[in-house]
């Protein structure tokens, strides 16, 4: 469980560097940008991918280019959604937006629908709702407006489509290090094409500061995927558990460092939504032991 643990903290601690971004002037877009030059580089020489699959006829490309064009765009709404709505909401919405790739299993991948996974399901549902309610009165006071709840909800559907084209990919047979490789190098080349947009109108120039927060993101990034594979490779005979345990790792230690480190205010609305986020994932979790 060291390794599930280790992904947890990897896991918040990249919601972390995104919160702390504006106070050391790093540019998250350009930010986003290195973290996937640190993420191909270290698959590269900790994987050691081979890449045949990606060569084969029925290669799912299509998927994979979805992976390019979302995993960096939705990386920016997570930084944006943890700048307005904060770190316990946003790693909530993140874990919760397994929802949706279990609605894709029973819709595309021919999954059976349980009363278990029906009841985690619903349950999730509601504690998303809940997470990102916020009353008028409390949202003007925090000058969040619509990106106190527009940004989660953001956040929830990009992971949630991310996690439903990583199944298409898995189910073409392309192994795991080579779909990472193809899907960290296309995310860079989005990633820095829109920074080289945003600088060519002038809205940003490159900093040291934020290639140094791209390192730093890129290796917290890279850490979280890798310590969480070594974890089910450690625990072969126990997929449900690492999977309950990274998710409700993730939700509740992100809402101690948001509320403790961060002062982060939820309102009853919110705490009821966190308690139901992580029913919900321990209902899934069963559902799919």
């Amino acid at each position: 469980m060291v390794f599930v643990l280790l992904s947890v903290i990897c896991s918040v601690l990249v919601s972390v560097l995104l919160k702390l971004a504006r106070r050391y002037r790093i540019d998250v877009g350009q930010a986003v940008a290195w973290n996937y030059a640190v993420t191909s580089v270290l698959t590269a020489l900790v994987l050691h991918p081979s890449l045949a699959a990606l060569q084969a006829p029925a290669a799912p490309w299509p998927a994979m280019i979805g992976l390019g064009l979302l995993l960096p765009t939705i990386f920016l709404a997570l930084g944006a959604s943890v700048r307005h709505a904060g770190i316990v909401r946003s790693d909530a919405a993140q874990r919760l937006s397994l929802l949706l790739s279990l609605l894709a299993a029973f819709a595309l991948f021919g999954e059976t629908l349980t009363a278990t996974k029906g009841a985690g399901i619903a349950l999730g549902l509601l504690a998303l709702l809940a997470m990102v309610w916020r009353r008028e009165e409390a949202a003007g006071t925090a000058g969040e407006g619509a990106a106190g709840w527009l940004y989660p909800l953001l956040v929830f559907a990009g992971f949630g489509t991310i996690d439903i084209l990583f199944k298409r990919v898995a189910a073409a047979g392309v192994p795991l290090g080579a779909s990472l490789q193809a899907m960290f190098a296309l995310s860079l080349l989005v990633a820095f094409a829109l920074q080289l947009v945003r600088r060519m109108q002038g809205r940003t120039r490159f900093t040291l500061s934020s290639l140094a927060g791209g390192i730093v993101l890129g290796l917290f990034n890279f850490g979280n995927i890798l310590f969480y594979l070594r974890g089910h490779q450690a625990l072969p005979q126990h997929p449900a558990l690492v999977f309950a345990s990274m998710n409700l790792g993730v939700v509740a230690v992100g809402a101690l460092v948001g509320t403790l480190g961060f002062g982060e205010r939820l309102s009853r609305f919110n705490l009821a939504g966190l308690l139901l986020a992580l029913l919900a994932i321990g209902l899934l979790t069963l559902g799919r032991a």
